[in-house]
């Protein structure tokens, strides 16, 4: 018999997801409980974090490469005096060291850290290494030397010092950047050692903290009915930040159908906010998201439709 692949349900669930759990059995769990056909997430979160980890049902999961490329807000913990081989709090402390930075310490290193930046990824990480995951290779004794990689940080600010061991911080920044990298650098920065303790993931793209469900909220009904498709939010709210093209029914006929569309009949109806060179733009048949657009040579082309 034909194993049942779940109902054909789309949309967003942005979870708070607790401590503890891997982004992978959050998304696996909440496809059990809607009995969804098809889902996947919007950005890994350790398991030791906490936050919003949006879930993509069905024809949001088109969205989920716009997601992760949106701006991420987090904070997290820096615990000082210890270095450990995760980076966090769940690893073997490898260095320690007395020395407890200021707050004018930090202040004085956090400019380093802003802007476009070259960062070194925890050993711990699921980069691959020669076809193998590097953490992978740090669990069988083998670390990886992993080289440094561009990344964004548009926001890194102290925001409490609950004690000399202990200090909060907050970053806005793109897509691929590691907080436990960040909490290692600026500890070495300010001559000490440390590791992140605590992680939160406040916002990602479009999607806030007031958005996010508990995972204990969707827990199975008495009569184990599927939890309502009602509790998610439409695709096109993953796009909410991508500029808007108002197209005419036959436009985005047209380019449903995939078909290309001359920017020259579009003047004066192509947002501000786009670049006409190589832009990505909201299709919109009145109040009907109908997809992702590029503008590109002189055409609007269709790139990923729902």
């Amino acid at each position: 018999m034909r194993r049942k692949r779940g109902r054909p349900i789309d949309g967003w669930l942005v979870i708070d997801k607790p401590t503890g759990m891997t982004s992978t059995d959050v998304v696996n769990r909440v496809k059990r409980l809607f009995d969804a056909a098809k889902a996947g997430h919007g950005g890994t979160l350790d398991p030791l974090a906490t936050g919003l980890l949006p879930i993509a049902f069905g024809a949001a999961t088109k969205t989920v490469p716009y997601i992760m490329d949106g701006t991420k807000r987090y904070q997290f913990t820096l615990r000082l005096g210890e270095a450990r081989d995760t980076d966090d709090a769940d690893g073997a402390v490898t260095e320690t060291s007395p020395v407890r930075p200021s707050d004018d310490d930090f202040r004085r290193a956090l400019p380093a850290f802003r802007g476009d930046i070259m960062q070194v990824p925890p050993v711990y990480s699921a980069i691959k290494v020669a076809g193998e995951r590097a953490y992978d290779m740090a669990r069988d004794g083998r670390p990886p030397e992993l080289p440094p990689r561009p990344a964004r940080i548009d926001r890194f600010e102290l925001v409490a010092r609950p004690d000399e061991d202990t200090a909060i911080f907050e970053v806005e920044s793109g897509k691929g950047v590691y907080m436990r990298s960040l909490a290692r650098d600026i500890a070495r920065a300010c001559g000490t050692v440390g590791h992140v303790a605590a992680l939160r993931r406040l916002r990602v793209g479009p999607f806030a903290e007031e958005d996010a469900i508990p995972l204990d909220k969707l827990a199975p009904n008495d009569d184990n009915a599927p939890a309502s498709p009602d509790l998610l939010l439409p695709v096109a709210t993953a796009l909410a930040d991508i500029p808007a093209l108002a197209l005419t029914h036959e436009e985005a006929e047209s380019l449903s159908h995939g078909q290309a569309i001359s920017l020259l009949g579009l003047m004066g109806r192509i947002p501000d906010a786009a670049d006409p060179d190589q832009g990505i733009v909201r299709g919109m048949d009145g109040g009907r998201v109908i997809g992702l657009c590029r503008l590109e040579d002189g055409w609007l082309r269709p790139d990923r439709m729902l």
